[in-house]
């Protein structure tokens, strides 16, 4: 048929596919650069209108254009963000953090799902367009955290792209009856992922290791799931397991499936021990995150990446038991990690912004966002001159655009 037109099974009849449409945002500065227009076709950007198209304009009003965010780490399930107000006590290791995340949960009436999705919303008005989010899967909860993060996942479709780790905060080895519900989480189709936590320094009996790693790798390779083990440890306590997972990643064939949070022991590395331990992660092929801490917890990122480590940025706890602190906006995450490095040069700036969205993209196996022809059609529109100002300034996003679409102004889901 000409002009594309395909028969009408029914009727014999010519149909018309309906016209493309495009969306202009005219008058938008990418990465402060010179004023030009964003050309959005098919959730990606384009050089030039196609031919043909109908036309759909946004004024950008000379905004700076970035890139939307990832969090590669966040724990909606454990949110009291929008509650009352949660006073904390004073906690000393792991088993007391725990222990306040049970007593925080049985005090909040607001189930995981609200909560989760609240905090998750109000993420995404803020720029982020994909995130990976643990949900513990203990006794104590069953498996509450995940289906309530999935059931807010499934409302932000579209807006959020949302990885699930079942993670065994609990312990796997010291909690009777996690293994069990990490093979019920594994098997639910519901999770990306299997979580595992410190199993030199935490996830003991009476002292002793158990075999943590071996339950979480395993249930990984009979579900087809990916990894992401939280390490706290430091020095050899801490090494010792990315030793190991490191082995059983390459024996599994898992490569790029697995990923290490926190990494203390990693963070304190220098010199020739930080570059072998580099090396050893990227010939497995893991990744690490990071949440900007402090300046003693946070990645040491560009050295890493440049040993062809993938290395995301994180919000972690947002409002939970462990913290007042958090507030799930990836920008002002980006801000703490260059006040962490006490970051003075463009450079030193614009490296902690990548880090949040190039990183994380990486590690979540997204397309970056670099307003370019060809990437996702995923930017926010901010005052400002450039991109250092950005981190340093923290300015409200007037407009989110996901896949070329607009979802949040000034601060809100629209």
């Amino acid at each position: 048929m000409p002009n594309g037109s395909s028969a009408d099974p029914a009727r014999g009849a010519p149909v018309t596919p309906p016209p493309r449409t495009a969306t202009v945002f005219h008058d938008v500065r990418p990465f402060g650069g010179p004023a030009r227009d964003l050309v959005a076709v098919d959730g990606e950007l384009v050089a030039e209108v196609p031919e043909g198209a109908e036309v759909e304009r946004v004024d950008g009003a000379g905004r700076l254009a970035l890139p939307t965010l990832v969090d590669a780490h966040i724990h909606p399930d454990k949110t009291s963000w929008g509650e009352p107000w949660h006073s904390r006590r004073t906690a000393h290791g792991i088993a007391e953090y725990v222990a306040g995340d049970v007593e925080l949960a049985r005090a909040l009436e607001t189930p995981v799902a609200e909560r989760a999705l609240r905090l998750m919303s109000h993420a995404a008005a803020q720029g982020t367009r994909a995130m990976r989010a643990h949900a513990d899967v203990a006794p104590a909860y069953g498996l509450s955290g995940i289906e309530g993060i999935a059931e807010a996942a499934g409302q932000l479709a579209g807006i959020v792209d949302v990885e699930l780790v079942a993670f065994p905060q609990h312990g796997v080895v010291r909690t009777p009856g996690v293994a069990e519900l990490l093979a019920e989480a594994a098997a639910s189709g519901l999770v990306t992922h299997i979580g595992g936590i410190d199993p030199a320094g935490f996830d003991t009996e009476g002292g002793r290791e158990g075999d943590q790693l071996g339950t979480v790798f395993g249930l990984a390779e009979k579900h087809g799931l990916g990894l992401d083990i939280h390490l706290h440890d430091r020095g050899e306590q801490g090494l010792a397991p990315l030793r190991d997972i490191a082995a059983r990643t390459r024996a599994l064939g898992l490569r790029g499936r697995v990923n290490v949070g926190h990494a203390f022991a990693v963070a304190a590395l220098s010199g020739r021990e930080l570059d072998e331990t580099a090396d050893l992660l990227a010939e497995a092929g893991i990744s690490l995150t990071t949440v900007a801490l402090s300046e003693t917890t946070i990645l040491p990122f560009r050295r890493l990446a440049e040993r062809g480590v993938t290395v995301g940025l994180g919000s972690d706890g947002v409002r939970d038991s462990w913290s007042p602190f958090g507030n799930g906006d990836m920008l002002h995450r980006a801000w703490l990690a260059a006040w962490a490095l006490d970051a003075r040069l463009d450079e030193d700036l614009e490296d902690c912004f990548r880090l949040a969205a190039d990183g994380g993209a990486e590690l979540l196996g997204l397309p970056r966002a670099d307003l370019r022809p060809g990437s996702p059609a995923d930017f926010m529109l901010v005052d400002g001159e450039c991109l250092p100002q950005a981190v340093v300034d923290l300015p409200r996003r007037d407009l989110v655009v996901r896949a070329g679409r607009v979802v949040a102004r000034d601060g809100r889901l629209v």
